[in-house]
């Protein structure tokens, strides 16, 4: 069993099963990990984009895909090598909870841990169950899905079937979402299991609408931009992703576990770029085709020991990640005809690894003290062979190789059974991702081999508090000081260059309170508070054509709310199985690039849901409702960071509806 986040001196929540699906749509994360502080997800309303997600203003700086973060479901790591990941084959119907860490501790997990999310798939039930549901809502929003699960001998069983469909809330947004996702666990032994999980995502031709300036959100905030009908700006993805974790108790103080698994994700995108600016031979036209591999093994030994004779957990253990992408370009337009796949522009073949050693334990030296400590020594290897060499567009191949160890310490104190504190620090670094390495600002061929990690020292103190059965509150203050920030550089003619900024700053704090108040009622509210800002003065290159900008230190950190509130009262009648919430959020504003010149508003939203389960037999049946941005509210849910052509914006709806209804039959 997982260790309670109250007996850790870290910033751990848990986001269980019915905050995930109960009320809520189950296509995005974003709307159950709305809850956590520190967190910051914003749904972009582009499915070609995927969500941005940060940690601490980790992770704010992405304009497609996430960053910064580290994703995993099942143990295997949905973020590759390079620290790139997505979330959209996270299929929420199936998941039983969801785990944030926040803190030095992410460092123990690798490159760009500026945080970690984690997704556990449910077990099937005891008995085989049978669960399909349907589900409606505005701007065209379909979602149907079958769910099979059971428990037959010493194999326990789940598949799980979505389709989400939508017609978006912008123009040019429409949408289609195919996923899967089975797991197989069967107890090989009394001391032994293998689980197989296997999981796809089809997501084909999906409309990207792009970003939109300061005055076209106040024209039309539901208008396209008018080059992506022009080139009919759309994405293909294709994923899909396999794996098996073997688990072995050796004897009553020693567990292997050994987890291996391997996948293919094909992208075909379809960008904006103009014809004019995709004439220099340097330009790797508007089309990106990737055909990616990636494979990995992880191998853990944990001991239980003592010290002192006091006891003692450790784990050592082994990973290996390993990606391989055939990534081409192609311009976007055959003669005067656009958003169709033209002349080859680009075509490299480009490797990036991974490989870690981590040493981590947990020691008692008295019932009320704990100590926690881990080290991990990482190494990631760039190498991109460049086949397409012409008069204007020399070789572009090249290797680069990181390597950092992170340490990470904790101690936990047991004031009192309902109040523990606690203190932790920690490092962690971040690598630029292919695409950040792919070019130099200077126009000159090969990577951009100037580009180094951000290196991060962190500091936390928190406290965890239990003060009664039905009320539990975690509290927490951190700072972080950053190295190497990595930037925008430049940014034009289809090529984005990046370079280190120097040194940047985080304080914080976050607050989280989640109570039981009787007679049915319920109350949650998490808070954020963030200042992340450049302690360094550097210059960086903006618009089109780019003009040198001088961006002063005490600059906020773009991409990242400086405070963000969530709250929530719920009721909930036993007998009738009715429950209803009326849920709040607000944000402060969002800077939109490094000099501060424009902001996204402030903005605060409210939603409601009710729920209605009912029992009647060997059935179950699930109906709800909900009501998101209740006052109608214009505002900007998401910003694109540092956008050259200053298309920043991304709208969030008005007032729009969600119903469904799912039934469940057991055998």
């Amino acid at each position: 069993m997982p260790e309670d986040p109250y007996n850790l001196p870290a910033s751990i929540d848990r986001v269980a099963q019915p905050q995930i699906q109960d009320g809520n749509p189950e296509v995005n994360i974003s709307e159950s990990l709305v809850r956590i502080p520190g967190l910051v997800v914003h749904n972009r309303q582009n499915y070609a984009q995927d969500l941005q997600i940060s940690s601490r203003g980790f992770g704010a700086r992405a304009t497609f895909g996430v960053r910064g973060v580290r994703l995993i479901a099942d143990g295997i790591p949905l973020t590759m090598p390079d620290g790139q990941g997505q979330a959209g084959s996270i299929d929420l119907s199936s998941v039983e909870h969801i785990e944030v860490l926040r803190g030095p501790f992410s460092a123990l997990y690798g490159n760009a841990s500026g945080g970690v999310i984690q997704v556990f798939t449910e077990d099937g039930p005891p008995q085989p169950t049978v669960t399909p549901s349907l589900e409606w809502g505005s701007y065209g929003a379909q979602r149907q899905g079958l769910k099979f699960g059971g428990q037959a001998g010493r194999l326990n069983y789940l598949a799980d079937a979505t389709r989400f469909e939508t017609q978006g809330y912008r123009s040019h947004s429409e949408a289609t979402r195919n996923t899967i996702n089975d797991k197989l666990k069967v107890d090989l032994t009394d001391a032994s299991s293998l689980t197989l999980i296997v999981n796809a995502l089809d997501q084909p031709d999906t409309k990207d609408p792009m970003g939109l300036t300061r005055a076209q959100v106040d024209a039309n905030p539901r208008q396209a931009t008018s080059v992506a009908d022009t080139f009919n700006t759309r994405k293909n993805i294709d994923h899909e992703q396999a794996g098996a974790v073997y688990e072995q108790r050796l004897d009553s103080d020693d567990t292997l576990r050994l987890m291996g698994y391997g996948g293919h994700r094909g992208i075909l995108q379809f960008q904006a770029i103009p014809i004019s600016a995709q004439a220099p031979a340097s330009s790797p036209g508007g089309v990106v085709d990737v055909d990616r591999a990636f494979s990995g093994l992880d191998a853990r030994w944990t001991r239980k020991a003592t010290l002192l004779n006091k006891p003692l957990t450790a784990i050592l253990g082994v990973n290996y990640d390993n990606m391989i992408d055939r990534r081409r370009g192609f311009n976007d337009f055959i003669g005067a005809e656009t958003g169709v796949q033209g002349s080859l522009r680009r075509d490299e073949q480009d490797l990036a690894q991974s490989a870690g050693e981590y040493l981590q334990a947990t020691w008692e030296p008295h019932p009320r003290w704990e100590i926690d400590g881990g080290l991990r020594g990482t190494q990631v290897f760039f190498h991109s062979s460049d086949y397409y060499i012409v008069p204007g567009n020399g070789d572009d191949s090249g290797s680069t190789q990181f390597t950092k160890v992170t340490p990470a310490g904790g101690v936990l104190f047991k004031a009192a059974p309902f109040l523990h504190l606690y203190a932790n620090a920690g490092e962690g670094f971040e690598t630029p991702t292919f695409d950040e390495l792919a070019y130099q600002a200077n126009g000159a061929a090969g990577l951009n081999l100037a580009l180094q990690p951000a290196e991060s020292t962190h500091y936390e103190i928190g406290a965890k508090a239990r003060i009664t059965d039905r009320t539990h509150v975690n509290a927490a203050l951190f700072h972080i000081d950053t190295r190497h920030e990595i930037v925008v550089n430049t940014n034009s003619g289809g090529r984005s260059t990046y370079q280190n900024a120097g040194k940047t700053q985080r304080e914080g704090a976050e607050f989280l309170v989640d109570s039981d108040l009787g007679a049915g009622f319920g109350t949650y509210a998490s808070f954020s508070y963030l200042d992340a800002h450049f302690t360094d003065t550097f210059t960086e290159c903006t618009g089109t054509p780019c003009v040198n900008v001088a961006v002063p230190s005490g600059n906020k950190l773009p991409g990242v709310p400086s405070s963000l509130v969530y709250g929530e009262l719920s009721w909930r009648h036993e007998v009738s199985g009715f429950s209803t919430a009326v849920e709040a959020l607000r944000s402060e504003k969002i800077y939109v690039n490094d000099a501060n010149s424009e902001s996204a508003d402030a903005y605060a939203v409210f939603n409601w849901r009710a729920v209605l389960e009912r029992k009647f037999g060997h059935w179950s049946a699930k109906t709800f409702v909900r009501v998101d941005n209740i006052a109608d509210k214009n505002y900007v849910g998401s910003v694109i960071v540092a956008d050259s052509n200053g298309r920043f914006y991304e709208p969030s709806p008005g007032r729009n509806y969600t119903g469904g209804i799912s039934a469940s039959y057991s055998f």
